[in-house]
């Protein structure tokens, strides 16, 4: 079995703005419930080491609404906003990642 990059992706939100994105990478082998139960059980200790990448703002700086993000998730389009992670971490065509939402400071992790 082949190992694979899997990602912990943090969605910093203040103020209902998504500000930043945060990202951890792990070389894993075996199932993807396995990797997935796996990122979850490291959500909270990872996030002060994850790497810092830029949120996505419009043309006038303005950072996106959650609710806007929320949207491009249910349709399976947040992945775009991810391009320079996936970029940085040489992911796959479709990369296993567990998101996190870190709101105005508290992780919520399941």
């Amino acid at each position: 079995m082949m190992n694979e990059i899997i990602l912990n992706i943090y969605l910093i939100i203040n103020n209902g703005l998504v500000e930043e994105f945060r990202a951890i990478s792990y070389e894993m082998e075996g199932g993807d419930d396995r990797k997935i139960e796996f990122l979850k059980s490291q959500a909270k200790e990872d996030y002060p080491k994850a790497i810092i990448f830029d949120a996505p703002s419009d043309e006038k700086d303005q950072f996106m609404s959650y609710s806007k993000f929320h949207k491009l998730e249910k349709r399976g389009m947040h992945f775009q906003l991810f391009e320079d992670i996936f970029q940085k971490y040489s992911m796959p065509e479709n990369p296993l990642i567990c998101v996190t939402p870190v709101v105005d400071g508290e992780i919520f992790s399941q």
